[in-house]
This record gives structure tokens, sequence and C-alpha cells, in this order.
């Protein structure tokens, strides 16, 4: 019985070592094979890609076309009160004359825009 209980305690001894070494082995390459400070970039706060956003100059700018909104562009101002008058009737077109927009919420309510 005392045998078998100093093997226990020995292999427990080597199961440390064993454990110390792999893991001293394992430090040591991570430190051989990590990128030094020279190779790396870091980046500051202020230098960050994403904080600097899209800047286009103003003469390119001015070439780029904008699309336009399907449908309901061409409507006047009188048009589009008369719509908002007719939709304001309606509760749920009301709301979703908030949300969505007046050309959407006419068109789900009511059918197509009669002009």
């Amino acid at each position: 019985m005392c045998w078998s209980l100093s093997v226990i305690i020995r292999s427990g001894q080597k199961m440390k070592t064993l454990t110390f070494l792999l893991l001293s082995a394992l430090i040591a390459l991570c430190m051989c094979t990590g990128a030094s400070d020279s190779d790396t970039k870091s980046v500051g706060a202020g230098d960050s890609p994403s904080d600097k956003g899209v800047f286009v100059k103003r003469d390119v700018a001015a070439t780029v076309a904008r699309q336009k909104r399907a449908g309901g562009a061409d409507l006047s101002l009188a048009q589009l009160e008369s719509l908002r008058e007719v939709c304001e009737a309606n509760l749920q077109c009301e709301h979703m004359m908030d949300t969505a927009g007046i050309i959407a919420a006419y068109t789900a309510y009511y059918g197509p825009i009669p002009y």
C-alpha cells in the first residue's frame, strides 16, 4: 500500500514538472515568433480609419448624380397636401404617413395616386 502511494506522489510531481516545462516552451515559442515592435504599426485614437469618413472634393461632388426616389417626385406641394388631408382621416394611414412617408401611406391604404 505504501509503495502505490509513493508512485502516485512521484507521478504527480512528474506531471507538474511536465506541465511546467510545456508551458515554458509554449511561452518561449510565442515570444520568439511574435512580431517585434518595429514590425507592427500602432494606430492612435485620431488615426483610426473609421474616424476619417469619406471626403470628396467639391468639383467631383458636383458631377455625382443622386438617384431620385421611386414615384412621387413630380407631385406639387398642393397635390401632396391633398393626399395628406385624405390620409389624416384614417389613424393607421396617418401613423404610416409619419413613419414611411405620405406616398407610401396613401398608396397602401387608398391605392394608386389619382394624379
